[in-house]
């Protein structure tokens, strides 16, 4: 079965999951709004121009999950999904994958955003599997840390070759759909590469590889 991976974060969504809830986080008062936003934002843009150090940024990220009691956190992702995922999903998008779909193809969303987050987003899209950041869970309540490898940049690659060797599978006839450039290395690996709605380093890239590039956005 033919494989068609996508990224999620301005790619199926017209904007950042990851970068929303620490939005939401502050909006609420659950965080030091303007200091965490300040971190939110300083790290968002150190994504962008490819220079983030993953592992402090999940440091950051995931503490309020550490922070809280399960239950409260899945409330507060219910109303998150709702005030800031629901606005920001593309027709487009679901049209995409409904294509993929219709030709038997087998979907994956793949990104850096961790599951909590994720998950949930996932299932809104109709989307069985997915590769994500994983937080880890010990005696029913996130630690704050990471398990295994981070789903990004060369993780992205890890942690798909270890699902596929699972399956017993290869990327003999794959998609994969992206808007960043920290995605190259999986980009670089799929028959058929795609940017969606990329930034300006991606584009250049694809422009000069003669690879698709598209938009989602309405």
């Amino acid at each position: 079965m033919s494989l068609a991976l996508f990224d999620l974060d301005n790619t199926l969504l017209n904007g950042d999951s990851d970068y929303l809830w620490g939005l939401f986080l502050s909006e609420h008062g659950i965080v030091d709004g303007e200091w965490y936003m300040a971190r939110n934002q300083a790290y968002y843009d150190q994504y962008k121009a490819g220079t983030l150090d993953i592992q402090e940024f999940l440091r950051f990220q995931l503490k309020p999950l550490a922070d809280h009691e399960p239950a409260q956190l899945e409330q507060w992702r219910t109303q998150y999904l709702r005030e800031h995922i629901q606005p920001i999903l593309l027709p487009k998008a679901r049209a995409l994958l409904e294509e993929h779909r219709a030709r038997g193809h087998e979907l994956v969303i793949i990104t850096a955003t961790n599951r909590f987050i994720t998950g949930p987003i996932a299932e809104l899209l109709g989307v069985e599997h997915l590769l994500a950041t994983e937080p880890e869970v010990r005696d029913g309540r996130y630690t704050g840390a990471v398990t295994g490898t981070p789903c990004f940049q060369d993780g992205k690659v890890v942690r798909l070759r270890g699902w596929l060797a699972e399956r017993g599978r290869d990327l003999a006839e794959s998609w994969f759909y992206s808007d960043s450039h920290n995605d190259l290395p999986l980009l670089q690996q799929v028959t058929h590469p795609v940017a969606v709605d990329p930034d300006d380093a991606l584009r250049a890239h694809a422009q000069h590889q003669g690879w698709p590039v598209i938009s989602l956005r309405d």
